[in-house]
């Protein structure tokens, strides 16, 4: 069986289950701020750390409140699971910042599911430890990814095996992003798999389960 083969077949028996994940990514949209504003600090999170530490981790912190409230300490001692947690602290604090109101945390004012790359060129921007994968992960985690690719190691190496890059670049500027991106769509189209959908099959192929 050729990998094409192999994906097309890995689809058709996964694809209920990952509609089903990504009719759950449209659902948040309808949560609260801080629902929305948590997972963003999930995002700030993942790099070099296991999702599933980072969301572990977060629910906690939100479930306790200092994920709203706690000072830079308080919100480390909530990331021992997490790499560097101290950068990342110290991120999620200084984002909540720069998004309080006189309500608490307000970040769905600014997101725009009408211009989801603006929106994504605006987190990169302004929250720090927010690249384009984290950006892209986040606003497809929150209903507005179908056309944005999400290039963590999974997906990278899933490029090459399918021939869509020859090799996984060493570093990643934002021309290379947009580059790539641009590419996964092109094969996405030909091979008839939606992006979002594409993005967690390669996800599930790699761990095992469709996650986040």
């Amino acid at each position: 069986m050729s990998h094409k083969e192999r994906l097309l077949a890995e689809y058709r028996d996964k694809k209920n289950d990952i509609r089903r994940r990504l009719a759950e990514f449209k659902h948040a949209w309808a949560g609260s701020d801080k629902r929305i504003f948590a997972e963003l600090c999930f995002c700030i999170c993942t790099p070099q750390s296991k999702a599933v530490h980072c969301d572990k981790a977060v629910s906690a912190l939100a479930g306790t409140g200092m994920l709203y409230r706690g000072d830079v300490c308080r919100v480390r001692q909530g990331l021992k699971a997490v790499r560097f947690p101290n950068n990342k602290a110290r991120y999620i604090v200084e984002t909540r910042k720069k998004l309080a109101s006189s309500r608490g945390v307000s970040i769905k004012k600014r997101i725009s599911g009408k211009d989801v790359i603006a929106t994504r060129e605006w987190l990169v921007k302004n929250v720090k430890g927010i690249g384009y994968k984290e950006a892209s992960h986040f606003l497809r985690n929150i209903g507005f990814g179908a056309d944005l690719a999400i290039l963590d190691v999974h997906i990278l190496k899933n490029m090459v095996k399918h021939g869509i890059i020859s090799e996984a670049p060493k570093s990643m500027t934002r021309k290379k992003y947009l580059e790539l991106e641009g590419r996964l769509k092109e094969f996405s189209k030909r091979i008839g798999i939606p992006m979002a959908e594409l993005d967690l099959l390669f996800w599930a192929m790699e761990t095992g389960h469709i996650f986040k």
